[in-house]
């Protein structure tokens, strides 16, 4: 694992070397595009290869399973700043099979947030407060109902444009293959 020193010392030979020249592009996506999709390791760089964009051609938003749990959360925000500020004119939810969200297990997750020092009191503020943390850390069972819900969160949107194509796909984490599961040109599912 590399620590903040390694990565520090290796940004100013970066930066010093100029290997960020082949990196330089505005802020507004050239395709025009956003894409939400999960964080996974294994989607770094062969999402945008199998979809043959290269850097500055479209906006990446990341979260754990492309899940959009809340909408007015951080990630339907980053949706909305693309399409409106950034020139995204399509989106896309792609999630993948074999995901780590597909057999989360809240219970054990909050086994380890408690072993790691968290006081379990927490978890009773927060119910209190209105949060259902189980909910919150949910995951799913089927990633083709998680790629519709999170279309269905994006096109529902009070805020969306109703007719920017939001289309829904399933990306095979070995193989890059896409799989479709919503043509966002049809507007249906």
């Amino acid at each position: 694992m590399p620590n903040l020193n390694e990565v520090l010392k290796y940004n100013d030979y970066f930066v010093e070397n100029k290997l960020y020249e082949p990196y330089i592009t505005t802020k507004f996506p050239n395709k025009r595009a956003v894409i939400l999709t999960c964080m996974d390791t294994r989607l770094v760089e062969l999402l945008p290869k199998s979809m043959n964009f290269r850097n500055g051609d479209i906006k990446i938003v990341k979260s754990a399973g492309a899940i959009i749990n809340h909408p007015f959360g951080g990630i339907m925000r980053s949706l909305i700043v693309a399409v409106y500020e950034l020139q995204a004119d399509e989106i896309y939810v792609i999630g993948h099979h074999d995901c780590g969200m597909s057999s989360i297990h809240t219970d054990k997750i909050i086994e380890k947030i408690t072993s790691r020092g968290i006081d379990p009191l927490i978890f009773d503020i927060l119910e209190h407060s209105g949060v259902d943390v189980e909910k919150w850390l949910e995951g799913f069972s089927d990633v083709k109902e998680s790629v519709l819900h999170s279309v269905e969160m994006i096109r529902n949107h009070p805020l969306m444009i109703k007719d920017i194509p939001i289309h829904g796909l399933i990306i095979d984490p070995t193989t890059g293959r896409l799989d479709l599961v919503v043509d966002g040109n049809l507007n249906t599912i």
